[in-house]
């Protein structure tokens, strides 16, 4: 799975979209086949739900969290120095979890010079659930928005459409079916679709032909009264 993907992996997606428990489950599976990773937690626009929460829980596991230059979970200024130096290290896995809007990716300013196309890969997180992704053109908006103001290309989807606790193995066909049509469009491939283990029990459900690799997640992010 996670371990043939590129050695710089960047995660973006739009509010709401699920993309900082999925940078979190990446890393962990990431962790399990890979002897060095870091996540960078590079999100200044949802101070809700941050990797950074997670940090000790990761460490534990051997993943090194990069997030601000002062502890605090309320602080948001992204430890300049330490967020280029596991680009330069190509021993590490480099996993970063980026700020889903314009205004968060504008963070990558600081890396962007650094990164080689050929070792790194843009992913964008979609819940077709989402008010302003629930449509190919919508998803193709908000992809050309990050792109532009990132400055890099998205390079694969990852359909993580989801109810919370109430998703069915229907609410994914449906996603699929929705990311099917914005990558048609685009050219840009579904690399992988989500779905919580717990809660999905009817994964038979799913078609054969679903978009991406099937990646199982766990609720780090998110509590269990939420």
């Amino acid at each position: 799975m996670v371990q043939d993907d590129k050695r710089v992996t960047i995660i973006t997606g739009h509010y709401g979209s699920g993309k900082t428990e999925f940078a979190v489950n990446y890393a962990m599976q990431l962790s399990k086949t890979s002897p060095k990773v870091t996540l960078g937690d590079l999100d200044i626009v949802n101070v809700y739900f941050r990797s950074r929460e997670k940090k000790q829980q990761l460490e534990e596991m051997g993943i090194h969290v990069i997030s601000s230059n002062l502890e605090g979970d309320s602080v948001d200024i992204p430890a300049v120095a330490a967020i280029e130096s596991p680009v330069r290290d190509k021993s590490t896995k480099y996993l970063v979890d980026l700020g889903g809007n314009d205004v968060g990716t504008m963070v990558l300013g600081r890396i962007k010079p650094l990164l080689d196309n050929a070792e790194t890969d843009f992913l964008m997180v979609v819940n077709v659930n989402r008010p302003d992704t629930s449509s190919p053109e919508g998803i193709l908006r908000e992809m050309k928005s990050i792109e532009d103001a990132s400055g890099l290309q998205v390079t694969g989807f990852i359909n993580n459409t989801n109810l919370i606790r109430e998703t069915t193995a229907e609410d994914i066909t449906m996603g699929d079916k929705i990311l099917k049509e914005a990558s048609r469009l685009s050219g840009v491939p579904i690399k992988y679709t989500t779905y919580v283990e717990e809660v999905v029990k009817d994964t038979e459900k799913l078609p054969d032909d679903l978009g991406g690799e099937l990646f199982p997640l766990k609720f780090y992010m998110r509590k269990d009264w939420m």
